[in-house]
């Protein structure tokens, strides 16, 4: 996970102006579909080699906001800056520096797994090698399957490959396990943390709190198409400040729930007026905010649609 330090750093940087250090800097960015404005000033900064996941309810404007990052819709407002340059207007040796996964691909069904790679490899100047590009995948055992015969969690694997087989700087994924079971969906997260140890940075849509959880350094909330909370997983939302919450049943078989912002003493406190009354809370539970709390929490008054 990203630590406090690169926080600091990250917002030093971007108070001293050095963009150089950022893979994605946006300011104020807005677009409208006629009268429904789906982006509504959006300010981003990824910094090179973070793995940013960017979490919002249907209507949020994710997929607007990440589609003018990578090039496919022009801004209506605002500065765009990925790798140095305004997606809308890049260049062919912009568009080689960057991988996209998309929500939802179709492979060639005829093709094995290698002469898909080959194929999308020729399209580069300077490809990562196919076979290096299989092992990052967890396709290497797969490479002579043909496209047709492959599951779902292996053809979004190929999927992950293809983005990776011209060895890009930066990669946005949608939605990269949607409909896989939990076996394949574990597998495509070691899959997406090896891109760390590469240097690799990563956007990562995802409507799974716990995969954010696991990959990200940092999350992006939006809701309405603006930005509305941002953090680590830890502290997005003062998740790390909150009240834990204490269930137990009490001696007169009452289930009971405290707010505690000192959970040492209320359970020493709880223990003792326990053992006076010569009651076990055999089915006490600490329990602190899950991300999953915090979001529903940010998000409870969005739209849904």
């Amino acid at each position: 996970m990203i630590t406090p330090q690169l926080d600091v750093a990250v917002a030093a940087r971007s108070a001293a102006g050095h963009d150089t250090d950022l893979a994605i800097s946006v300011r104020g960015l807005r677009k409208a579909y006629g009268p429904q404005v789906a982006v509504d000033g959006v300010d981003l900064e990824v910094a090179r080699g973070e793995i940013v996941a960017v979490l919002g309810p249907n209507g949020a404007g994710k997929t607007t906001t990440v589609s003018i990052l990578e090039g496919f819709l022009p801004a209506d407002a605002g500065e765009v800056r990925v790798l140095g340059e305004d997606p809308a207007a890049a260049s062919r040796a912009w568009r080689e520096r960057v991988g996209i996964v998309l929500q939802s691909s179709a492979p060639e069904a005829e093709l094995t797994v290698r002469e898909c790679l080959e194929l999308y490899a020729g399209w580069y100047r300077r490809p990562r090698s196919v076979d290096q590009t299989l092992a990052l995948a967890g396709l290497t055992d797969r490479a002579d399957r043909r496209g047709a015969q492959l599951s779902g969690g292996e053809r979004r694997r190929l999927d992950v490959a293809l983005a990776l087989v011209g060895d890009p700087e930066l990669v946005f994924l949608d939605e990269p396990t949607t409909g896989f079971d939990p076996a394949a969906r574990r597998e495509a997260w070691r899959v997406v943390a090896g891109l760390r140890d590469l240097g690799v940075t990563v956007v990562l849509t995802t409507h799974y709190l716990e995969e954010a959880e696991r990959l990200a350094d940092r999350i992006v909330v939006l809701r309405a198409g603006r930005v509305i909370a941002e953090g680590t997983p830890r502290t997005l939302g003062a998740r790390d400040r909150a009240a834990a919450v204490i269930t137990f049943t009490d001696a007169d078989g009452r289930a009971q729930e405290l707010r505690s912002s000192s959970v040492a003493a209320d359970l020493q406190r709880l223990s003792a007026e326990a053992l006076a009354r010569g009651h076990d809370l055999a089915d006490l539970e600490v329990r602190r905010p899950t991300l999953e709390d915090v979001y529903l929490e940010l998000t409870d008054d969005a739209p849904t649609a």
